[in-house]
């Protein structure tokens, strides 16, 4: 199995490959619009307007595990998100990251991603991994990892 083979579905309910980014670098983070963290979706905007042309695809994962942080539909989630955010980038339907129902992609990042604990349980939204153009994930950051400080590693993949 590799990442290319897994799928999400966004929130118009559409399924989405991963294979549909091939030869693109990609920053997939979980994440929830009533987080203390959630004014990290402005950056992570940034970052995808900053290198989209270049090969760079943010996906945002809505997670509702971690204190009910996202609680509304996927509609309204959207909604918010490009509201209040300005968010343009994919964003999937509410995932699970952690427990038995652990949507793939996760699980697979979890599993698969060096310079961070590999196979150890998300702690918290926000948490980042960044993927090189191979599909190939190359580091798993920390939720209070800010976007703008991997900005360089992001340059080395594009």
């Amino acid at each position: 199995m590799s990442l290319s083979s897994l799928s999400y579905t966004d929130t118009s309910w559409t399924i989405i490959s991963l294979a549909d980014y091939t030869d693109k670098a990609l920053l997939i983070v979980n994440t929830a619009t009533e987080c203390g963290l959630t004014p990290q979706f402005v950056w992570l905007e940034k970052l995808y307007q900053s290198y989209k042309d270049q090969g760079l695809v943010v996906i945002g994962f809505p997670c509702n595990q971690f204190a009910w942080q996202e609680p509304v539909s996927d509609s309204e989630m959207t909604q918010t998100c490009k509201i209040r955010y300005g968010v343009t980038f994919p964003l999937s339907a509410k995932i699970h990251v952690n427990g038995s129902d652990t949507h793939p992609i996760f699980k697979y990042l979890k599993e698969h991603t060096p310079n961070g604990i590999l196979g150890e349980s998300i702690k918290r939204n926000f948490t980042k991994f960044l993927i090189d153009r191979q599909g190939n994930p190359v580091h798993r950051y920390a939720p209070t990892t800010l976007p703008e400080d991997i900005e360089d590693d992001i340059k080395k993949l594009l």
